[in-house]
């Protein structure tokens, strides 16, 4: 266990903090009107996001001093849990069902999402398992064969909900994870085949799944149907140019956009900020990113270096796929944009997240 601990990566806290600046003034932004019409008062959404954003703070700062091997040690009795309340969401009366998917499990704005916390707590089990055997992961049944068993157990029950934005995060995290750990690229050529095969019997065993892929090739086929949202945040990208115009002159959040406070944040934040605030925007997820590889890089052990890579992999895949679809580059699934769209579990657990990071830091050697 690492003992000889330094200062935090103050660049990657005040990268962090910077985001979740920005993402409290969009929240407001966006969601205003919608939260004036539905609840009359147009804080309804930005209060509820800065008591997330107070709760995951705490957090980020309780467990940026915490040893990170303290994951390590509760990894195993932390997946276990998160599996309980998997199973706990599924069942009528205990799990909340919002947007026809039941994955919430509380009472109103303090139901929580477990599927958000299974992602970290993949993430730690397995950056304890892989660093334990990282000799084995070359083998396709001793190795590869447990270690995404484990991550296509948790998918399975997160696509009961369903969803399968969180489930996809998750497992690209895992399979990020499980490739810079050593694992041939045959064994991962050979179940990319099945594993798009599988991706694509989920697409079609659900129609509006299906739906989501055709609008995304052609959103103009069905404009007040499935095309609907990815034409209206096209609609809301363009018009803001370069400098944009202006904070909180949106047009796209006058009941055009549904629930633009959410997975279409940035189509709202590049219409209001303009090519300039995307960017910039983006270089912040750029700089957080190139801060978390180099604490993956300089961490005093495997474990730490594991753990690290996974945290940075989850945080870029949700960012990639969330403008990717925002963006009319992927089809619409339903992901946040970490410390910027509103959602309770989602913000509390991405800077959870950054806590470890924070605290692998410490003792990371530069």
């Amino acid at each position: 266990m690492p003992t000889k601990r330094t200062t935090p990566d103050y660049i990657l806290l005040i990268v962090t903090l910077t985001l979740l600046t920005v993402g409290l003034i969009m929240v407001y932004s966006a969601s205003a009107v919608w939260a004036e019409y539905k609840f009359h008062d147009s804080f309804f959404f930005a209060k509820r996001q800065m008591l997330f954003a107070g709760v995951g703070i705490a957090a980020m700062f309780l467990i940026m001093n915490v040893n990170y091997w303290t994951w390590r040690t509760h990894a195993k009795t932390i997946l276990i849990v998160c599996f309980v309340l998997l199973i706990l969401v599924l069942i009528p009366g205990v799990g909340n069902v919002r947007n026809g998917s039941r994955s919430w499990i509380g009472v109103g704005a303090f139901s929580i999402q477990p599927s958000e916390f299974m992602k970290l707590a993949m993430i730690a089990f397995l950056a304890k398992y892989l660093s334990e055997r990282q000799k084995l992961i070359t083998s396709f049944t001793k190795g590869l064969i447990p270690s995404l068993g484990l991550a296509f157990a948790a998918f399975a029950m997160i696509m009961l909900q369903p969803d399968l934005g969180t489930g996809t995060v998750m497992m690209g995290t895992c399979v990020v994870m499980i490739f810079i750990a050593g694992a041939r690229i045959s064994h991962f050529a050979a179940l990319g085949l099945m594993g798009v095969a599988g991706f694509v019997g989920l697409i079609i065993s659900a129609p509006y799944r299906m739906k989501r892929i055709t609008s995304f090739l052609d959103p103009w086929s069905d404009p007040l149907g499935s095309g609907f949202q990815i034409i209206q945040s096209l609609y809301a990208i363009g018009p803001g140019g370069l400098f944009g115009l202006g904070l909180g002159e949106s047009r796209q959040k006058f009941f055009y956009l549904p629930e633009p406070q959410t997975d279409f944040i940035f189509a709202i934040l590049s219409e209001e900020l303009g090519f300039i605030g995307g960017s910039f925007v983006l270089l912040l997820f750029s700089l957080l990113l190139w801060r978390g590889i180099r604490i993956a890089l300089g961490a005093p052990d495997l474990y730490g270096s594991f753990l690290a890579v996974g945290i940075i992999a989850m945080v870029a895949i949700q960012v990639m796929i969330n403008i990717g679809v925002v963006t009319g580059l992927m089809p619409v699934t339903g992901i946040t944009l970490p410390f910027l769209s509103y959602g309770g579990s989602s913000l509390t657990l991405m800077l959870m997240a950054i806590g470890v990071l924070l605290n692998i830091s410490r003792y990371a050697r530069y």
